[in-house]
């Protein structure tokens, strides 16, 4: 019973989540977040570094991390409630608009929803990007720092990197190799550091 209740909550939870995010998974971070601390289901530190690890890893960032968690906390079986309850809403609605609501794009009601909804989407992306970068360099939160001399190495050099893409060759960097260079770095960077 109580496994079935945590199965519900997995999918519940990650629901409400689904339902109320626009903006793409990186604007549900702190809906998951929220959820995940309230929930005990990671410890805030654990969030932060399994945000990386699904970020890297392929497919949505919003349904590796409704994977992730559902696993943690209920196996296999958690994986499925918390991934379905994530991906539910936006199939819902997607098939609603596309079934029964072809022209609502066009009305001034939809119009004025995104025109209400982007303010906030653009604050919540660019309050997890400010978080997730306080927390690399060694932020604690409560005003607690302790550098990450390893994170602000790294966040240096991807800097310079990615500078000197755009000066050299005249081309901006994609994401996939952001990353790759991002993990290749972090590799480096932390072999190094064992040495000394």
């Amino acid at each position: 019973m109580i496994f079935l209740l945590k199965l519900l909550t997995l999918f519940w939870e990650f629901f409400q989540i689904g339902l109320f995010t626009f903006g793409g998974g990186f604007a549900m971070i702190p809906l998951v977040k929220e959820a995940v601390l309230s929930n005990n289901w990671l410890s805030e530190a654990d969030f932060y570094s399994f945000i990386g690890v699904c970020e890297s890893t392929p497919g949505p960032i919003a349904v590796n991390m409704a994977t992730y968690v559902g696993a943690s906390q209920c196996g296999p079986l958690g994986a499925v409630f918390a991934t379905l309850g994530v991906v539910l809403p936006s199939f819902i609605i997607i098939l609603l608009i596309a079934a029964l609501l072809k022209g609502l794009t066009q009305t001034k009601w939809f119009k004025g929803f995104l025109s209400g909804a982007q303010p906030v989407i653009t604050a919540l992306l660019l309050s997890t990007g400010l978080i997730m970068l306080a927390k690399a360099v060694g932020y604690g939160g409560n005003f607690a720092f302790a550098a990450n001399v390893e994170g602000i190495i790294i966040f240096g050099l991807l800097l310079i990197v990615i500078a000197g893409a755009k000066k050299f060759f005249k081309k901006k960097l994609s994401s996939i190799q952001l990353i790759i260079i991002s993990a290749a770095l972090g590799i480096a960077v932390c072999m190094i550091s064992e040495l000394f």
